[in-house]
Formats: structure tokens, C-alpha cells, sequence
């Protein structure tokens, strides 16, 4: 795809985060797509983000051999585009969330994972290929944070009885 669009990380985004969309269905037996879509979303746009940040370790290389990527198409508008692209993952996330009666700890892992993206972008340096792979790296921080989110939310709603789930159908007819 490097040869051929600017928006490589876009399809790594699309083909890697299908895992959203089969795992729910695995597990609840459908697929609910006003939870699974936002949380595609979410994980596309993240996708964006920590992909991004990697391709400008060699942008100076893919000129040289005549690749394309976000980086070079976002060029020093790179921290802007990042910005939008995590503000888009965390309003996803928040939806998703909304959907399925997350939790605080859900939320609050959301929080935290936007004040992460939001000093991983502030003290990127796109001409740092050492910052910019600190950065990459620091992305499975926002993992862990989902994870123990989602975990801990689910937990939450089990032990308190005013978390029952209902059906995603009837608390829209209400």
C-alpha cells in the first residue's frame, strides 16, 4: 500500500482492528454495532496515531525509495493530525461505552488514556527518530489502560446491582 496511497497506516488500521468486531461476536454470539463499530473506530484511530508516529522514523528513507505515509503526507501538521485522530478514538471509545453501560473504571481508563496520548503528542519530535520510537513503543501503555478498563468496568457492573444489562433494544424503545 506504501506505494500506492499516503494513507497506508488507514488500511492497517482497517484490516488490524477487525479483532474488535470478531472478538465481540465470539463472545456475545452477534455482533451489537452500536458497541462494536465505535470501538472499530476507536481502535482504527489509534492505529492512525501510534503508526503515524512510527513512519517518521523513516520518512527520510521512504523518499529515498519513493513510499508514501501519513508522515510525509502530514508533514509538520503531523501533531494537529494526531491530535484529531485521538480525540476521535476517545469520543469512540466513549460511545462504546455509553452502549454497553460502561462503568467508572471504564471511563477512567479512557481519561487516562487521553492524558497519555495528549503528552505522547505534545513532546513528540517528528525529527527525532529515537523520540519517535520512545513514543511508538509507549503506545502499549494505552493497551493496558483499555484492558484493565474494560476488566475492571465489567467487574464493576457485576457487583452492583444497578448495572443490570438489558437489552440494547429496549433501553432505546424507552
Amino acid at each position: 500500500m506504501k506505494r500506492i496511497t499516503y494513507w497506508p497506516q488507514l488500511v492497517l488500521g482497517l484490516t488490524f482492528n477487525w479483532g474488535a468486531l470478531l472478538g465481540w461476536s465470539a463472545i456475545r454470539g452477534s455482533c451489537e454495532w452500536s458497541v462494536c463499530l465505535p470501538l472499530y473506530a476507536a481502535g482504527v484511530m489509534w492505529t492512525l496515531v501510534y503508526d503515524t508516529i512510527y513512519a517518521h522514523q523513516d520518512k527520510k528513507d521512504d523518499i529515498i525509495i519513493g513510499v508514501k505515509s501519513t508522515a510525509l503526507q502530514f508533514r509538520e501538521d503531523t501533531k494537529q493530525w494526531l491530535s484529531g485522530f485521538s480525540l476521535a478514538m476517545l469520543l469512540s471509545l466513549c460511545m462504546a461505552g455509553m452502549n454497553c453501560n460502561q462503568t467508572f473504571p471504564y471511563y477512567s481508563a479512557v481519561a487516562a488514556i487521553g492524558a497519555h496520548l495528549a503528552h505522547q503528542i505534545y513532546t513528540l519530535d517528528i525529527d527525532k527518530p529515537e523520540d519517535c520510537w520512545k513514543k511508538f513503543t509507549s503506545n502499549r501503555t494505552v493497551g493496558v489502560l483499555l484492558f484493565l478498563g474494560i476488566m475492571l468496568g465489567n467487574l464493576w457492573k457485576q457487583k452492583d446491582s444497578r448495572y443490570v444489562e438489558e437489552p440494547l433494544e429496549n433501553r432505546y424503545l424507552k
